[in-house]
């Protein structure tokens, strides 16, 4: 276990590295033509765009009972497309979790490592009036500590994603749900569906107002226990740090639903290098 001391001072060097990030770009196009600024835009507000990019995700989730602590969960989740043919694009997305989890039984003390990771494939069609894309999501039993950061269980189901961008909207919803079919036998079983609706809308000089709230649903807990529920949103930008392409955000929620003793709001942090072929 660690004490939350360290985890305080990793929370400032984000923030601090985030705002380092966007003062020298005040003056900075998000590309050098207007057009290509829009479709870059648009590549990276579509989760099965042909676009490499690299989201370094921080998240805090406050006023946990007993104690009235916050976990912190810091999602690395680079996407990768590959081409299979003229039609069709593989897109690969791997989520690798880093966490504070707060000992319930102290005031200070908690438990920090890599969660379960979480891969998932899409196949995508290269053309289409409406952008889509279906394939499985796992879950790895990879948490370095399996009583406290992870399921302890090998996890798998079907995902999807469908989205249009009307004009200056990004409008769509990326869905899956896994069950748990190995791993340690004296660990809950998993059944988990998890649903992330996205509105973005572009304003001026790369700026975007975002709502991506992630609805949870653990299926095998008690009544009054089951959802996450968050309502919220925040504001994005895409601009560049010397010759790179970024987007930055920052987005807070407050969770209508939430189990008892659950975290009531958070706040997220997100950092994306990006890659346009």
């Amino acid at each position: 276990m660690i004490d939350s001391a360290g985890l305080k001072r990793r929370r400032w060097l984000v923030f601090a590295w985030l705002i380092l990030a966007a003062v020298p770009l005040r003056a900075q196009a998000p590309t050098t033509n207007g057009t290509d600024a829009e479709t870059l835009r648009k590549q990276a507000q579509n989760p099965v765009a042909s676009l490499i990019s690299v989201p370094i995700q921080e998240n805090w989730n406050f006023n946990i009972d007993p104690n009235n602590r916050t976990q912190n969960v810091l999602n690395i989740q680079p996407v990768i497309p590959a081409s299979i043919g003229k039609d069709w694009n593989l897109i690969v997305r791997w989520i690798t979790p880093v966490i504070f989890q707060p000992d319930p039984a102290t005031a200070a003390a908690g438990y920090y490592g890599f969660g379960d990771m979480n891969p998932s494939f899409f196949i995508s069609p290269k053309q289409s009036k409406m952008i889509w894309g279906v394939g499985p999501t796992f879950i790895l039993p990879t948490a370095t500590n399996t009583g406290n950061l992870g399921s302890g269980k090998w996890s798998a189901g079907p995902t999807a994603v469908v989205l249009v961008q009307p004009g200056k909207w990004t409008l769509g919803g990326l869905w899956n749900n896994v069950w748990s079919f190995a791993g340690h036998e004296d660990r809950q079983d998993v059944n988990q569906m998890t649903f992330q609706y996205f509105i973005n809308y572009n304003l001026n000089k790369g700026y975007f107002l975002t709502w991506q709230p992630t609805i949870t649903a653990n299926w095998n807990a008690a009544d009054g226990s089951k959802f996450v529920v968050p309502l919220g949103g925040g504001i994005g930008r895409i601009m560049k740090i010397g010759a790179q392409p970024v987007n930055i955000g920052a987005q807070v929620y407050g969770n209508a639903v939430h189990p008892p003793g659950g975290s009531p709001w958070s706040l997220r942090l997100q950092f994306t290098m990006l890659f346009p072929k």
